[in-house]
C-alpha cells in the first residue's frame, strides 16, 4: 500500500507569510501544445530543507545523497499542544528507523497557515542523532515554532547532520514502519525543493 504524503500543489496552498505562492503562468494553451511556467518558493509543500538553508556554507539540495531521502522510515504519532516544542520524552514509542515522521496534528489545513503550530525541541534532535536517525520529517510548515528566531532546531540539525522533511501531510497514516521516498529535483544552489513524498508499507 502506498501513502502519498505530500499536499496538493495549487494556488490555494498555503505558503510562509512574505514567500512567493505558487502561480501557473500559461505560455501556450493548446495549440498546438500545452505548455506552462511555474512560479513559487523552493520551499513548497512538501519539501526538503537544504542544510544550505540554515547553513551559509552548508551543502545545497543538488549536493545531497540522495539515499537520504530514500529508505526506512518510522511514523509516531506525538501529542503535542499548539505552539509547544516536542521534547525526546513526548515519543509514544522507541526509534526504530534511521528517518522518522512526527505526526503533531498542529498545522491541519494546508490551505489555511496557522501560526501556532508545534516544532521540535533542540534537545529532541540530539536524542534522534543519538539513535541513528538521519531524517526528521514533519507535518507543520517548520521544524522550529513560528516565532524562534534563532532556528535552535534547525541549527541542531545541521550540527548532528540530519536532514529536513517539511510540509508532509500524516493525517491518514497510522503509526509504523514504512518505506520513505521523498526525492528533491536536482536544483543546483538552491536551499531547499519540494519533494512528492510517499510512504510504502
Amino acid at each position: 500500500m502506498i501513502y502519498d504524503i505530500s499536499p496538493p500543489l495549487t494556488s490555494k496552498l498555503a505558503v510562509w507569510p512574505g514567500d512567493p505562492a505558487l502561480a501557473r503562468e500559461i505560455l501556450c494553451d493548446g495549440n498546438p501544445v500545452t505548455l506552462s511556467a511555474l512560479h513559487a518558493t523552493a520551499h513548497l509543500g512538501a519539501h526538503a530543507d537544504a542544510p544550505s538553508h540554515y547553513g551559509r556554507l552548508a551543502a545545497s539540495i543538488d549536493q545531497c545523497p540522495l539515499e537520504w531521502y530514500l529508505g526506512p522510515c518510522q511514523v509516531m504519532r506525538v501529542n503535542a499542544m499548539r505552539g509547544q516544542n516536542i521534547a525526546p520524552g513526548m515519543l509514544p514509542a522507541s526509534i526504530q528507523a534511521p528517518r522518522v515522521l512526527l505526526a503533531t496534528g498542529t498545522y491541519p489545513d494546508p490551505e489555511c497557515f496557522n501560526d501556532d503550530f508545534a516544532g521540535l525541541a533542540p534537545e529532541l534532535i540530539l536524542f534522534l542523532s543519538q539513535h541513528g536517525v538521519k531524517l526528521v520529517g514533519v507535518d507543520t510548515p517548520s521544524v522550529d515554532c513560528f516565532d524562534v528566531k534563532d532556528l535552535a532546531a534547525h541549527r541542531a540539525c545541521l550540527l548532528h547532520n540530519i536532514v529536513i522533511l517539511e510540509g508532509l501531510m500524516l493525517g491518514e497514516v497510522p503509526a509504523g514502519l514504512y518505506e520513505l521516498i521523498a526525492l528533491p529535483l536536482k536544483l543546483v544552489g538552491f536551499d531547499g525543493s519540494p519533494v512528492r513524498a510517499v510512504l510504502r508499507t
